[in-house]
């Protein structure tokens, strides 16, 4: 008797009808690449749920540990099998039972006997298995419908499965699914529960940073390779291009007045983003603006910044507090890293009296004395790219 298999059920998946293949593969290889470390798993996709199988325990521990973190499941459970044997199945089904540490619930056994030479029919075993496992655990009280524990047996040709925890997924559709699209990075809260919401909806992200040195220092570049680094860990590895901007950054300032500063800097981020689009093949810019929160996200603000480009602008936080963002960022471990006390450029440069309602024909006036296009695209040009997840690098590695 050994647990050796994790169930995966789908979820959402199963109501793509003629395109739910193609998901189930994307999922399947996302399975692969965050379990590519375990050097003993084997993963079988079928049309309505996925197995997980390896022989090591401590390999399956490790899936139970990562799998909630995988977008595209719903819920998964640990199987535990052994031989066709209805006293064997009396001990496996005590086994499943124990790992549960609050026996005094509800119970049911749900019995599918596909292999039909087994010599005990279903009644039989529901009967043999109930009375045993009552009896090993007088808390429990049989209810067939909706019960807190429904121990779900499997009767085939190779042996008999049991599960009896659910253990609950991410949700979501798997990362890749839905195309891919260049999120803008600072190293504040906001942007990176932004991304994490894009990627459950099966977005592959890009990133882009803007990095404004002397005015900002490594350590704040450190803070967003963590955020990116964290975010790769939703199933997908992640670009990260940082964008020298300090040349731009300060032409807005010495050519606009500083009131629309802000403004202005956000469409040269804007410009540069589009500009990268084309080389990264992505389909739209994800931003972590919320409405009303700070100068440059009321919508006057937002009209006039979306007046460069052409391109879809998603911004899945647009309409949430605050709170419920640190809620979410906390939730998926960015919190910590976006509270450390180093300024981005979006912090920097910042003017005491923005403009909450630019006209954008005013901002557009002041920009027109100064071509923008060849600091852009010098910006782009020298940009540094980082992946992520990065490389653990074997510090004797030189001495081998």
């Amino acid at each position: 008797m050994k647990t050796n298999q994790i169930l995966v059920r789908y979820g959402e998946l199963s109501t793509k009808g003629k395109n739910r293949s193609s998901f189930i593969g994307r999922l399947r290889d996302n399975v692969r690449q965050t379990f590519s470390d375990l050097q003993h798993i084997q993963i079988k996709a079928e049309r309505d749920r996925m197995f997980i199988t390896s022989d090591s325990e401590q390999d399956l521990a490790q899936v139970i540990e990562r799998l909630p973190q995988v977008f595209g499941i719903q819920s998964f459970s640990p199987v535990t099998a052994c031989e066709l044997d209805l006293e064997a199945m009396k001990k496996t089904a005590e086994a499943v039972i124990a790992k549960i540490q609050d026996t005094d619930k509800s119970f049911k056994i749900s019995v599918k006997r596909p292999f039909k030479k087994f010599p005990h029919e279903k009644p039989e075993i529901m009967k043999e298995l109930s009375s045993h496992v009552l009896r090993i655990f007088p808390g429990l009280k049989v209810q067939m419908k909706d019960p807190e524990i429904d121990l779900k047996v499997e009767v085939r040709e190779e042996a008999v499965y049991m599960m009896a925890e659910v253990i609950q997924g991410a949700g979501g559709l798997p990362v890749g699914a839905g195309g891919k699209a260049l999120l803008m990075l600072s190293g504040g809260l906001d942007s990176p529960v932004a991304g994490y919401h894009m990627l459950k909806r099966g977005v592959r992200l890009e990133m882009i940073h803007f990095f404004s040195p002397p005015f900002t220092n490594d350590r704040a570049k450190e803070k967003v390779f963590d955020l990116a680094d964290k975010l790769s860990q939703f199933g997908s590895s992640v670009n990260l291009h940082i964008i020298p901007f300090t040349k731009l950054q300060q032409e807005v300032h010495k050519q606009v007045p500083d009131n629309i500063t802000m403004t202005s800097t956000r469409r040269m981020m804007m410009r540069v983003a589009d500009l990268l689009m084309a080389e990264t093949n992505c389909r739209a810019i994800i931003t972590g603006e919320s409405l009303g929160q700070v100068a440059s996200q009321t919508l006057e603000s937002l009209h006039a910044i979306n007046a460069v480009t052409n391109t879809p602008i998603l911004r899945p936080l647009i309409a949430t507090d605050k709170l419920a963002i640190i809620d979410t960022a906390q939730q998926i471990g960015t919190y910590d890293i976006s509270i450390r006390p180093f300024e981005d450029c979006c912090t920097i440069f910042t003017p005491a009296n923005p403009k909450t309602k630019p006209k954008l024909e005013k901002v557009e006036y002041y920009e027109k004395f100064v071509s923008f296009d060849e600091l852009i695209e010098e910006a782009v040009a020298e940009r540094e790219i980082i992946k992520f997840p990065r490389v653990k690098v074997n510090q004797f590695e030189d001495l081998l």
